[in-house]
């Protein structure tokens, strides 16, 4: 039965993680610890594509959205997950592609700046593709902003582009960015405001460092 698959995976999880040395009895305890677990990242890359059970799955997705994740190796790991997952899943399979996204707007650099731009794009993937958006603020690729500016036009991650936007502080993005100043969202409003200071900000900064 589904609750036998997830105790006998949760066990697995547990047991793997003992065996680096950690003192775990489940995947949750790594989600909600606050001491650092680099030991702990390759066994979970490895273990990821081997867990059928979507809440433990997720809890290994959560345990990896960790600075000690950053790189190409979990990045990839994770985009292969966020593609196994179909369009048309069920709300449960979209909630952990929404996590495995989550993650890469912690993990993913340039090294897959390319994956994650075309899937930041491709709107069959819906919702999920929010923190996508966020991953590219990460980005140093130049094209980053390119990519985001028009992100902008499609309402569900527009949002979403603005933060990492403002991440960026995209100056040649402030005349896309103004646009959403009256944008009927509250949020939206708020973040693009929050990018126009930022990139004041950094255009301020930039200027003293050069009169010096």
């Amino acid at each position: 039965t589904a609750m036998n698959l997830r105790e006998k995976e949760s066990r697995r999880v547990a047991d793997a993680l003992r065996n680096t040395g950690l003192k775990v009895n489940s995947i949750f305890d790594l989600v909600t610890s606050r001491s650092s677990y680099k030991e702990a990242i390759p066994v979970l890359i490895e273990l990821l594509p081997t867990i059928s059970d979507n809440w433990i799955k997720e809890g290994v997705v959560r345990a990896l959205t960790v600075k000690e994740a950053v790189g190409e190796d979990v990045s990839r790991a994770m985009i292969r997950e966020f593609e196994a997952i179909s369009p048309s899943a069920p709300p449960s399979e979209q909630a952990l592609k929404w996590a495995i996204a989550n993650t890469l707007s912690v993990v993913a650099r340039d090294s897959v700046f390319e994956k994650v731009a075309a899937l930041a794009r491709d709107k069959q993937h819906g919702k999920a593709r929010e923190m996508l958006a966020v991953a590219l603020g990460n980005m140093k690729d130049l094209r980053a902003i390119d990519v985001l500016v028009v992100l902008l036009n499609d309402d569900e991650v527009a949002g979403h582009a603005l933060i990492a936007l403002g991440k960026l502080k995209a100056v040649k993005a402030k005349p896309a960015i103004k646009r959403f100043l009256d944008h009927p969202k509250p949020w939206v409003r708020k973040e693009a405001e929050r990018a126009l200071k930022k990139i004041e900000k950094a255009k301020l900064a930039k200027l003293g460092s050069e009169s010096n």
